[in-house]
């Protein structure tokens, strides 16, 4: 093999199997010299790869983990989302790529430095999946991957956290207003590309769900946080009740006559899950605990909708239109 740079990336995909390879079968997976072979791993080092070397009849070279990542390679954040998103492919989440995440996720890992290999960990033993959902909104909003690694600490170490929530659109100038928060982390959840906390808050003495991306300034408290039973199943259940609206006093049903993907551009984040039905129609899943707040958000979506449950929503909303046709001269019904 004439092309060097290609024959040094060939070199390091052998190399990045985890085993050691001898010189010679290198040399003739290569199809190059035994000498080539030593200059080209000289060559992996002077970029920055830690290649590892051991002598004798049955010495050879491998991959190790550096102290940093190598040069031209990812960022340290870049490099644990990327592990993320490889371990939360691996489960399944992403069909017939499962396999080649797990390889994938091999490889990255192996040439992790320690610190971020722990940073990775901790998010993994942290983090429970929830699968199936399409929350709304066409953009998944930014999670601030330091962010995680306090939240993943703090629900490994059970220790309980203070920070300050932001308001529905992620800032405090969004409209609405910060809250400082002193809660037990329990787990996180990842859905939909958003990441989820669920913690116990010690103010409001009730489960909630912290949406990841709002959590400013986490600081952990040193204090033990106490053994409490979740009222689902699990993390994941929880945060699915949650988003859906089941945990609210009225849970509505609404077919909007739109598909799925335009739906997702006009109803908000956190509003609710869109399940699709066919090219032009999809379920909205959603609720609250005041009936006119929910009606009023339904008719502010911009699309044709039908409500199928609750009936105490579809007779606020045929009262509500009454109104509204009689304000605009009309006759009421």
């Amino acid at each position: 093999m004439s092309d060097t740079p290609a024959r040094l990336l060939q070199l390091l995909s052998l190399l990045q199997t985890g085993r050691e390879h001898t010189g010679p079968e290198l040399a003739r997976r290569l199809g190059v010299s035994e000498r080539t072979v030593r200059r080209d791993v000289g060559r992996l080092r002077d970029l920055g790869y830690p290649v590892d070397a051991t002598i004798g009849a049955v010495g050879g070279y491998r991959l190790a983990a550096g102290t940093a990542m190598p040069p031209l390679l990812l960022e340290d954040d870049e490099a644990v989302a990327i592990a993320i998103g490889l371990h939360t492919a691996a489960g399944g989440a992403v069909t017939g790529v499962a396999e080649t995440s797990v390889r994938a996720l091999a490889k990255l890992e192996q040439v992790l430095p320690d610190r971020l290999r722990r940073r990775v960990a901790a998010l993994q033993e942290a983090t429970d999946p929830l699968y199936g959902l399409l929350t709304a909104g066409g953009t998944a909003p930014t999670t601030d991957p330091a962010v995680l690694g306090v939240l993943a600490a703090a629900c490994r170490r059970r220790e309980r956290l203070r920070f300050t929530y932001a308001g529905r659109g992620g800032t405090p100038s969004s409209g609405g207003t910060p809250s400082k928060r002193h809660t037990e982390p329990y787990r996180l959840v990842s859905a939909d590309h958003r990441w989820y906390l669920v913690a116990y808050d010690l103010d409001r003495d009730d489960w909630r769900t912290f949406r990841a991306d709002r959590v400013r300034e986490p600081l952990a408290t040193g204090a033990r946080s106490a053994e409490r039973a979740l009222p689902t199943e699990d993390a994941a259940a929880y945060v699915a009740e949650s988003v859906t609206g089941h945990r609210a006093r009225h849970r509505a049903v609404v077919v909007l006559h739109t598909s799925a993907e335009d739906a997702a551009r006009h109803v908000p984040p956190g509003t609710g899950v869109l399940e699709p039905l066919s090219a032009d129609r999809c379920r909205l899943l959603t609720g609250g605990d005041a009936l006119d707040w929910l009606a009023l958000r339904l008719a502010l979506l911009d699309v044709e909708f039908e409500v199928q449950e609750p009936p105490e929503l579809i007779a606020y909303l045929r009262k509500l239109g009454g109104r509204m046709v009689a304000a605009a001269g009309g006759h009421h019904p």
